[in-house]
């Protein structure tokens, strides 16, 4: 059946895939289609979509040497199953500075490629997907949300880099924090779910998928995280490094790796689980394998370990904790690595109920922790669409 109403397209692009959502403009929102692209750039590319109207879902291969060719296939792939495309809203990973979303003109535009050189992976796609969808929408408004605002009002230790002032001034270098569209809607559901008394309460949120980062929440304002000035730093993850002692990287660049080029790629594609597995940066192969491999034992043993020491001082941060919640891919999937990470914070007041625990529930803490532990489904676009529908209520008030 052909929806007749208008309807608000939702882009969410990673660096080698492009989530994509369409709501109906309607209060409350309704989602009608959802989907993603993914391994963009390779000869398995993936077109996944599902009708939220009739449940009906689809798959096939698509030929997407880029960003720009799999969004020209997304649009052309919905256009004719809805009525008219009135906004659309895109998660841009950085924005400096900007705490609220912002119409993307030519002006904002440009202020965001000044910015790209800080996190290319994401922003040159993001960047690109803006474009192209101004071209296939002309008319159409379009919005961006930053994955940077959530973390804006970071106190200011919090915020600094120990390198010299003059030059975290002149290069903009600071630490900014990022996956804050999924903390937003964290924020938002526990609200919902358990009241504002504990959403306004000493949080722990832990996204872990991918890229992985947590961040400390008291107040319903965020006090530190883990990422930092790129979406590299902070815990290890699927292909990105996390912190490391800078002079590894001083050492690599004398022994050979010479290239920034060559630095980059190393740091974000060959690192983390894939880096020290050698074998997958899919938690899922590693778990599976971790028996007879031990260097898959090692990938997995170091991101729990990585992510236990990283509660235990975000918690310090904030002078204790409340609640604990695991959301993406591994965070929300993953029972053995919740209860890895989990096991020995019982002096933090965090026990795990295991029944609970490997069934995915809700809650899964156990009568005796004093620590609620939660699994959430994280939802990014949702939180888009919602700044989107704000933006068209607004501009419409002031027509």
């Amino acid at each position: 059946m052909i929806v007749q109403s208008p309807s608000l397209l939702i882009l969410n692009s990673g660096s080698s895939s492009i989530k994509f959502a369409l709501f109906a403009q309607t209060m409350p929102l309704k989602r009608l289609l959802s989907g993603n692209v993914e391994r963009i750039g390779s000869t398995q590319a993936l077109l996944h979509r599902t009708d939220h109207r009739n449940e009906r879902t689809e798959q096939h291969h698509l030929e997407a040497h880029d960003h720009v060719s799999a969004l020209r296939q997304i649009i052309t792939s919905i256009r004719d199953s809805t009525g008219p495309i009135v906004a659309t809203g895109h998660r841009i990973v950085l924005g400096g500075t900007y705490k609220d979303p912002q119409l993307l003109n030519e002006s904002v535009i440009r202020e965001l490629e000044t910015l790209a050189l800080i996190a290319p992976e994401h922003m040159l796609n993001e960047l690109a997907v803006v474009r192209v969808t101004a071209e296939a929408l002309p008319s159409v408004p379009q919005l961006a949300c930053f994955d940077t605002a959530f973390h804006a009002d970071l106190p200011h230790v919090a915020r600094l880099v120990p390198l010299p002032h003059a030059l975290t001034d002149r290069l903009g270098i600071r630490r900014y924090g990022f996956h804050g569209l999924s903390y937003t809607f964290l924020l938002e559901e526990l609200k919902n779910i358990a009241g504002e008394r504990a959403a306004n309460g000493r949080l722990i949120l832990l996204h872990l998928g991918n890229g992985a980062s947590m961040a400390a929440v008291s107040g319903g304002v965020c006090k530190d995280t883990t990422m930092g000035f790129t979406p590299t730093g902070g815990l290890m993850m699927s292909t990105r490094l996390g912190d490391l002692d800078p002079g590894i990287l001083w050492h690599l660049m004398k022994s050979g790796y010479a290239s920034p080029d060559a630095i980059h790629h190393l740091i974000n594609r060959e690192s983390g689980l894939l880096g020290v597995s050698g074998k997958s940066s899919d938690m899922r192969d590693l778990l599976a394998a971790e028996k007879s491999n031990p260097r898959a034992a090692d990938a997995v043993r170091l991101f729990c370990y990585s992510a236990k020491k990283f509660l235990g001082a975000l918690t310090a941060a904030i002078g204790g904790v409340d609640t604990v919640i695991f959301t993406g891919g591994i965070g929300g999937n993953a029972p053995e690595i919740r209860t890895r990470i989990c096991d020995g914070l019982e002096h933090l007041g965090i026990a795990l109920h295991a029944e609970h625990n490997a069934e995915n529930q809700g809650v899964i803490s156990s009568d005796k922790s004093t620590v609620t532990v939660r699994v959430m489904r994280t939802d990014e676009e949702l939180m888009i669409a919602r700044a989107v529908a704000r933006h068209m209520k607004s501009s419409n008030n002031h027509a």
